[in-house]
């Protein structure tokens, strides 16, 4: 397993070549740096909306634009970054105590996460002030 980076970046995902269609492959966590707990995905996001707007004191992610394109902005300690999302064959780690917000989705997008924990409310951190005064 990969060494989690203090920051969040890009991180290639293996990719299979074959001219049936190529196939990305995250397995046994050799592409990201955290064992997977939990698996969801955003899909069918209205026009103009916004997710995420929060931060985790424990959890980490990973996010994949399995379709479509979409803009994640994160900001941290020292840190404040936008990517743009737009191929399946990458995806953004994302540590915990990192302000993480998705937006301006493309038609058809679908966000997929891994996320190294189970879910747990008291993991969140939904306020920004909040997580400003804790973690910036």
């Amino acid at each position: 397993m990969p060494v989690a980076p203090k920051n969040p970046q890009i991180i290639d995902i293996p990719v299979v070549h074959d001219k049936r269609g190529n196939l990305c492959v995250v397995e046994g966590n050799s592409a990201i740096p955290f064992n997977i707990k939990r698996v969801f995905y955003l899909c069918d996001i209205p026009g103009g909306s916004k997710r995420g707007g929060h931060a985790h004191k424990k959890l980490q992610q990973f996010i994949i634009a399995v379709n479509g394109s979409f803009e994640v902005s994160v900001q941290g300690k020292d840190f404040k970054e936008t990517y743009v999302l737009n191929r399946s064959n990458f995806g953004l780690y994302v540590p915990s105590k990192h302000w993480c917000q998705l937006k301006n989705f493309s038609s058809g997008a679908v966000c997929l996460v891994l996320a190294s924990e189970h879910y747990d409310e008291s993991d969140y951190i939904r306020n920004f002030k909040e997580f400003k005064n804790a973690y910036i």
